[in-house]
């Protein structure tokens, strides 16, 4: 057997690291033998829908926490659901991206309202906000409101405010919405998914 000055190196170099490792307690057996633990072992699996577009891709949210009270979850991972009849586990780079979406300080997870000429936005509660839109709602439905048309046949509409529903939803989350918002007498009435 020929060796080169190269692998006599190699060869001095790596019998003198095992053997000072040795000495120092070091046994690469027990250190390699060693079972490495799942990252997800302890997480809580929850399937969900990406939010990005209309495709409505299904994703696994993987959160690490103890389920206390009051405690709250922290996403660690999320990756494609490969039962989800739509992408089957693939995502798209925007669906690969989500823990950066969910773990941004830039994310908005309450709702912020500007007065008329204000340069501020204030933090106000969900109370707050669903108060406020549905009062807004009424008001313009009761100004603009429409109950027959020229020739005094009923038609019963409301033209001056329009509705866009999420695309990601299921058939019967969108069938509750069209008739909640038909009901009110809204015509404009669209889906994510055709934007």
């Amino acid at each position: 057997m020929q060796v080169t000055r190269r692998q006599f190196f190699k060869i001095c170099a790596s019998g003198l690291g095992s053997s000072s490792l040795a000495m120092l307690g070091f046994a690469p057996g027990e250190a390699l033998a060693e079972t490495r633990n799942f990252k997800l072992a302890r997480t809580t699996e929850t399937r969900n829908t990406c939010p990005y577009c209309s495709v409505g891709c299904g994703i696994l949210i993987y959160g690490l926490g103890d389920k206390a009270k009051n405690v709250h979850t922290k996403v660690i991972h999320i990756e494609g659901d490969p039962d989800h009849p739509v992408n089957r586990g693939t995502l798209c780079p925007k669906g690969v991206g989500l823990l950066d979406f969910v773990q941004s300080p830039n994310r908005l997870k309450h709702p912020e309202y500007r007065a008329p000429g204000s340069k501020e936005w204030k933090r106000i509660s969900w109370d707050e906000a669903f108060t406020r839109i549905s009062k807004l709602m009424k008001e313009d439905r009761d100004k603009n409101f429409i109950d027959k048309n020229k020739d005094g046949v009923t038609v019963n509409r409301w033209v001056s405010t329009g509705f866009l529903a999420a695309s990601a939803s299921s058939n019967e989350s969108g069938y509750i919405t069209h008739k909640v918002v038909r009901s009110l007498g809204m015509l404009s009435f669209d889906n994510q998914a055709r934007v």
